[in-house]
């Protein structure tokens, strides 16, 4: 993948400006990889991404419990998952990874947990904690598809 871009988001509201610009640039057949520890921000990018492609405050639960969520009626639709649970890579196409991949969004959560089954395209996002308590990093590494698309400065 292309050089990494890190950005430093100093609160919540920063975060979901960084969802809401991808939001707006994604398309379908996406992948965004979300990465990071607990708590590091990465169900907060996937709401706002959410509500932002949207253009709506519609409630976002986690998929922590039903490990996938999807989101509009108009193509492409937004797949959220989070793999934290997926006890093996092959699980993931028990939850209808194929279609996502082939015309929706995807917003995936703990993309590791896929191993060599995670698409080599792809927006990858790994989130850190930051120096105050709502403050994070978030290090973009995209692939030549996303790279084109970004620009910098992103934020």
């Amino acid at each position: 993948m292309p050089s990494a871009l890190a950005i430093e988001l100093p609160s919540e509201g920063a975060t979901a400006a960084l969802a809401a610009r991808l939001a707006g640039l994604a398309r379908a057949g996406d992948v965004i990889a979300l990465k990071g520890p607990l708590g590091s921000g990465k169900t907060t990018f996937a709401r706002a991404f959410i509500r932002a492609r949207l253009g709506t405050h519609e409630e976002v639960p986690s998929p922590t419990f039903t490990l996938v969520e999807t989101y509009g009626s108009v193509p492409p639709q937004i797949w959220h998952f989070d793999l934290f649970r997926l006890e093996r890579p092959e699980d993931v196409w028990e939850l209808g990874i194929e279609d996502a991949l082939a015309g929706g969004i995807s917003l995936i959560e703990w993309p590791e947990r896929m191993g060599a089954l995670l698409p080599r395209e792809r927006l990858e996002i790994e989130f850190a904690f930051g120096a105050a308590p709502d403050a994070r990093t978030a290090v973009l590494a995209p692939s030549p598809s996303w790279a084109g698309r970004i620009g910098d400065p992103l934020v």
